[in-house]
């Protein structure tokens, strides 16, 4: 289709006249867009109307458009684009008493866009580039539509065979039963001329099957081939989409919608079963062709199992938790029995072994209450989910510890499986889908190391890792792009942390306070940032930056989006800022000394007449909860500047409450 490849660049410097004036409206531009390889495929050029020999293969071709648009028209999910293929096919049925009409008329089409093409290749060729340089705004799904369309040629291949067999089959039973016997040597005689005919008639019948037969092969080859391709992007396109998921946790934007998914899967599926009836009706083994096509919808049917809610990834025993599995091809589900679908809890050593033996592991390592649901149709959204309510894990089986590694570092998985009967195929195919990894707790005190055991999973593992691996080092850019991430989701918030604050967290990290240069590249260990205890403190890095997210979450979003909170930031750096800054000058920093903390540093005088940064005691959440910070830094009159030089009545003043007018008199008298 390379012509209307080159087209569409054109269509965006053409006159909206010129392109309404292109297409007519018995044959509109979405009829050009549909088929586009199809139509370049054929033989238009020898249309015209004193051909009137021509009209059959004309009235053939108009059939086929005809035919194509309602399987398209079948094939989308959308009424509005439905419902416009379905009219425009009813409408090309007024060429049907004039068939040479409609291909003189295809005929044109072409020729004018040529005419176009050849003009716009002279004026204004650094706009034209070559059709291989032109990528469709969805090539994959494109490359779905081709597909159907390489199938519907094999069904009308196929059709023809049929009739042209039972045409030829006519013609030799007449030729059996009126040339019984043998003609005059002479051979001028009129029957001896019919019977020359019907013999040539028979041996071009035979050749043009012949040449069917082979076209149909060839069909056949193509088309297993393009649902291979096809099914390969689809099953790269399901692996992202669980990749994009499995990133959310850090704050990763992801689209969850899984509808154009499960269109794409149910398309490939009606392909798949329409070329092995292709293949029954080809009236001869296909080993070949055969074994691919189950391979392919045994993989189809194992990828459109999906997690669409993962459950919590840290689970406390005892405690209720939801997850929801669904199935991209729920309607194409034989009816009959209820599909069940059983959930168990696995190690990391069991999901290891999943791809290589493809069976539910039989030792179980954990109790898993209320396990099993129902695989539900949904006919208002087509969904087809299974709803895991109310599970929760009684007891767990801990697996032999190496060294230092805690029980907050163990990672499980839930593994999801079931047996699934598809309309037409009577044979149960077993599959299964893990959920992404989970630290399993059984105490709240916990909760924070196995968070930090899922961040680092969820920030720094590689698509198609064996599970659950993950880098030991990895460097500090990478690092400070998910602090950032997860702090901005966590909050709510479009604040990200500046270069100060990621100075700060660097030398934080690394210990290294007095360094000033760049830390982009150095390697932070997953025992920094949360195995070890910093310096001095009793807690991680990790403990002290989600109770930051933690205050900032609950307490402090509006002053950190509104930029009133400095943040992170050292001492050194603090007093260099507020050296030569005016008395009662003051930022907001959070506390480096216990977790979840703020305070405020000032500007203040010194007993010999100079200066001094003094530092106020860090508010907690309990604190802001009694009272909240706008009020508090009413109250502290020794502060009136917010760094570096705003009046802080002027900045503060909508997060004060109670009586603010009264304060105001009574703050300047």
């Amino acid at each position: 289709m390379a012509q209307w490849s080159r087209m569409n660049q054109l269509f965006q410097y053409l006159p909206t006249q010129t392109v309404t004036d292109l297409y007519p409206n018995s044959f509109p531009i979405e009829v050009r867009f549909y088929l586009a390889s199809w139509i370049e495929e054929q033989r238009w050029e020898d249309f015209d109307l004193d051909k009137v020999d021509l009209e059959v293969q004309a009235q053939f071709l108009l059939e086929q458009v005809i035919r194509i648009l309602h399987t398209l028209a079948q094939q989308k999910v959308d009424v509005v684009e439905k419902m416009r293929l379905m009219h425009v096919g009813r409408n090309m049925h007024v060429f049907k008493k004039q068939p040479l009409q409609f291909g003189v008329m295809v005929r044109d089409i072409l020729r004018n866009e040529q005419a176009l093409l050849n003009n716009a290749t002279v004026n204004m060729p650094q706009y034209l580039q070559s059709p291989r340089s032109v990528q469709s705004s969805n090539p994959k799904m494109q490359d779905v539509d081709h597909l159907v369309l390489k199938v519907q040629e094999l069904q009308n291949c196929r059709k023809n065979i049929h009739d042209g067999q039972e045409q030829l089959n006519l013609n030799v039973t007449n030729f059996e039963s009126e040339f019984q016997e043998p003609s005059k040597p002479n051979g001028l005689d009129k029957q001896n001329k019919e019977r020359q005919n019907l013999q040539r008639n028979i041996k071009q019948q035979e050749l043009q099957l012949q040449i069917l037969a082979e076209k149909r092969s060839q069909l056949l080859q193509e088309a297993v081939d393009s649902l291979d391709q096809c099914q390969s992007n689809l099953i790269t396109r399901l692996k992202t989409w669980r990749w994009e998921q499995h990133k959310a946790t850090i704050g990763h934007p992801f689209d969850d919608n899984l509808s154009p998914l499960q269109t794409w899967c149910e398309t490939l599926l009606v392909v798949n079963l329409n070329l092995r009836q292709e293949l029954v009706l080809v009236g001869k083994p296909m080993p070949e062709h055969e074994e691919m096509l189950e391979h392919l919808l045994r993989s189809l049917l194992q990828s459109c199992l999906m997690a669409d809610k993962q459950p919590p990834q840290v689970i406390k025993t005892q405690s209720k938790f939801s997850t929801t599995v669904r199935f991209l091809l729920g309607d194409k589900v034989a009816s009959g029995k209820p599909v069940v679908v059983k959930a168990q809890i696995i190690t990391e050593t069991q999901a290891r072994n999943l791809g290589q033996l493809g069976t539910v592991p039989s030792e179980n390592v954990g109790e898993l209450i209320n396990n099993t649901a129902i695989l539900e149709h949904n006919q208002s959204n087509k969904n087809t989910c299974a709803t895991f309510r109310n599970m929760s894990i009684r007891k767990i089986k801990r697996a032999d510890r190496k060294g230092s590694e805690s029980v907050t570092e163990e990672k499980f998985a839930l593994l999801f499986s079931t047996e699934i009967t598809i309309t037409g195929r009577g044979t149960p195919y077993k599959i299964q889908t893990i959920s992404v990894p989970l630290v399993i707790i059984v105490h709240g005190s916990q909760d924070h190391n196995a968070l930090a055991t899922i961040i680092w999973d969820c920030a720094f593992s590689e698509p198609d890792r064996m599970p659950f691996v993950v880098p030991e080092r990895v460097p500090w850019k990478e690092m400070c792009v998910t602090l950032n991430s997860k702090l901005m989701s966590e909050v709510g918030t479009c604040k990200s942390l500046d270069e100060y604050n990621q100075h700060f967290l660097a030398q934080k990290i690394f210990d290294k306070p007095d360094i000033s240069g760049d830390y982009s590249n150095m390697l932070v260990s997953w025992t920094q940032f949360n195995k070890e205890v910093l310096p001095g403190r009793p807690f991680t890095f990790w403990q002290w930056f989600e109770g930051v997210m933690e205050l900032t979450k609950r307490q402090l979003k509006a002053y950190w989006s509104d930029g009133l909170i400095f943040g992170f930031i050292g001492k050194q750096h603090l007093h260099l800022i507020l050296q030569d800054r005016p008395n009662g000058t003051f930022l907001l920093r959070f506390s480096d000394s216990e977790i979840g903390g703020i305070t405020i540093a000032y500007v203040a005088a010194s007993e010999n007449g100079g200066q001094k940064i003094q530092n106020i005691q860090p508010f907690t959440k309990r604190d802001l909860e009694i009272r909240c910070l706008g009020d508090r830094i009413r109250d502290i009159e020794n502060i009136t500047l917010l760094y570096p030089e705003f009046p802080k009545n002027d900045v503060f003043r909508k997060y004060y409450t109670g009586d603010y007018s009264l304060f105001i008199h009574t703050y300047y008298q």
